[in-house]
């Protein structure tokens, strides 16, 4: 009983002995495998990809300001014929878009009371004539008021006292008592009275002188208000509205018809306040128009004293050819007015901006890197995109930011290309030799590659 009791209570003494070498050793193995971990060597980073690309460098490029602005356009002419004389409407020659020629005839009024006053004014013309003895065709300067019959006997009756008067003397001196005082007087008296008679004879001539003068202007004047019964079109144009109809009764200065001129047309816009100083007679105007494919080419024909206190504009006016007709006054209208012509700015490729989450971004060249660049853009024209912030002259772009990514740039030069956005565009994507670049340029122009993508 004894020996059994010993043997079972040496074993749990065992069992922590196994147990515990047994964790040793796991122990060992574990530092073991942990000191090999530590000497393994490290895995190096990957090599950047090489990515061969057209780079532009940036150089400030000729670029026109341009100020844009809206108008509408005007016709060169509009006139509201009217009539001249009362009457009613005899015939209507036109109607709304008609073209007409200059003298055409628009309206014919009636013109038979017309033609009476005519009748009237000419009988009483020659009325006037007969009544100083000149015929209907006799000049009116040929006439002397002295030679007139009125004058003429005045100036006989004036002769006659006259003679009286010195006979009545001579028998005064040589027969005494012949003639008494009493009667010299008188015909002095008489001869008087004789010569104002005959001054009287001469401005009686001179008032009907004036008075054939007052009968011809009359009869002219009905004659030209006979010749305003047909209305006439002031010049070459369209008919805009009609105002008259067959049986009409119009009265002095009543409207006939719009008449419009539109072999030329006027744009006419505005220009704003901050920008009103720049604006020059014969600047150029690139005008689109509401509904026409191509853009007219115009220039600055006529700018307002005075900028407008409501609006704070400046307005202006472009005359653009419409000799074939195609252009409609009212038309909407934006033109693109160049202020400055050797203005420079920063501008790419198209190409080379790629828009995402509403932002405008480049590829440019940081060490010799191509990494994504946010800029702002302004005006986009047909040479490219113009840069208002972001880039500056000399930095480096990849042409085609498709084809952009996060890669150390081998670029692509060519002579043409270096601040021309046209050539730039043409050599964008483009697989080229740079060795076959480098012998084309000539000598202290070739580019450092190993500058550029350092």
């Amino acid at each position: 009983m004894l020996c059994r009791a010993s043997r079972w209570s040496s074993f749990p003494v065992l069992g922590f002995l196994l147990l515990a070498s047994a964790l040793g050793a796991a122990a060992v193995a574990g530092c073991s495998h942990g000191a090999q971990a530590e000497t393994a060597p490290k895995p190096q980073a990957a090599e950047p990809e090489v990515l061969k690309a057209a780079v532009l460098i940036i150089q400030p490029t000729n670029w026109p300001a341009i100020v844009r602005t809206q108008g509408s356009l005007i016709a060169d002419e509009v006139t509201i014929v009217g009539a001249k004389v009362a009457g009613r409407v005899h015939d209507v020659n036109f109607d709304l878009g008609d073209a007409v020629k200059s003298q055409a005839v628009l309206v014919t009024l009636d013109h038979e009371d017309f033609e009476l006053q005519v009748s009237l004014a000419e009988a009483l013309l020659l009325q006037s004539r007969a009544a100083l003895g000149l015929g209907p065709n006799d000049p009116l300067e040929s006439l002397d008021p002295e030679s007139a019959p009125p004058v003429r006997e005045a100036k006989a009756v004036w002769d006659e006292t006259r003679a009286r008067i010195a006979r009545m003397r001579q028998l005064q001196l040589h027969a005494r008592n012949t003639v008494t005082q009493e009667e010299l007087d008188q015909a002095i008296a008489a001869e008087g009275s004789a010569e104002a008679r005959r001054a009287a004879a001469i401005n009686a001539v001179r008032e009907k002188i004036a008075q054939i003068s007052v009968r011809a202007s009359e009869l002219n004047l009905a004659k030209q208000r006979l010749t305003d019964t047909v209305i006439h079109a002031p010049f070459d144009g369209l008919v805009r509205e009609r105002h008259v109809g067959h049986g009409s009764f119009v009265q002095v200065g009543d409207q006939i018809v719009t008449l419009v001129r539109t072999g030329v047309v006027r744009f006419r816009g505005t220009m704003p306040e901050r920008h009103a100083h720049r604006l020059a007679m014969g600047q150029q105007v690139t005008i689109k128009i509401e509904g026409a494919n191509e853009p007219r080419i115009a220039k600055v024909t006529r700018i307002s004293p005075t900028v407008d206190e409501m609006s704070r504009s400046l307005v202006f006016e472009a005359l653009v050819d419409n000799a074939n007709g195609d252009l409609r006054t009212g038309l909407f209208a934006e033109a693109e007015v160049v202020v400055d012509p050797a203005a420079e700015s920063i501008v790419v490729p198209r190409s080379a901006i790629m828009e995402f989450a509403g932002a405008e971004k480049v590829w440019k060249l940081v060490n010799g890197m191509a990494k994504e660049h946010i800029v702002r853009t302004a005006r986009h024209g047909e040479q490219g995109v113009e840069i208002a912030a972001g880039l500056v002259a000399g930095d480096e772009i990849l042409v085609k930011a498709a084809l952009g990514r996060v890669a150390r740039i081998d670029p692509v030069y060519e002579p043409s290309s270096i601040g021309t956005v046209e050539a730039a565009e043409a050599v964008a994507g483009e697989e080229i030799d740079p060795s076959a670049v480098e012998r084309s340029l000539p000598s202290g122009s070739r580019p450092d590659h190993h500058a550029v993508a350092r």
